[in-house]
């Protein structure tokens, strides 16, 4: 077997410079480029984790990038649980990450 050699130029997996547009991550002002993943534009601020996990805290980001595993859930706008890693980012929107806790079931016997 050889290697098959790609132009740099022709080279479809190339970082694009595309249209930049803004948005929220956790009311501070960010940026991506159009068409990214909500993913892509988080890990482009430097953030490798946004949320931690009930049992243990412990930091999730993208794992499987493909939308099975659920590690790197946001809320956009109001809709709760987005796959970041599946979801575009667009303009205006307000991107905030999730911690959630284990429902206290003490808490809700008594109710």
């Amino acid at each position: 077997m050889t290697a098959y050699l790609r132009d740099h130029a022709d080279d479809p997996a190339a970082p694009r410079r595309g249209h930049t547009i803004g948005f929220t991550l956790d009311g501070e002002p960010a940026t991506a480029i159009e068409g990214q993943t909500i993913a892509g534009a988080i890990l482009s601020t430097g953030r490798t984790s946004w949320r931690t996990t009930a049992v243990g805290a412990e930091p999730r980001g993208v794992f499987c990038g493909i939308g099975v595993c659920f590690d790197c859930i946001v809320t956009v706008g109001e809709t709760r649980d987005v796959r970041a890693c599946l979801r575009r980012v667009r303009e205006g929107d307000e991107v905030c990450t999730q911690h959630d806790r284990l429902p206290d079931t003490h808490e809700e016997a008594r109710a």
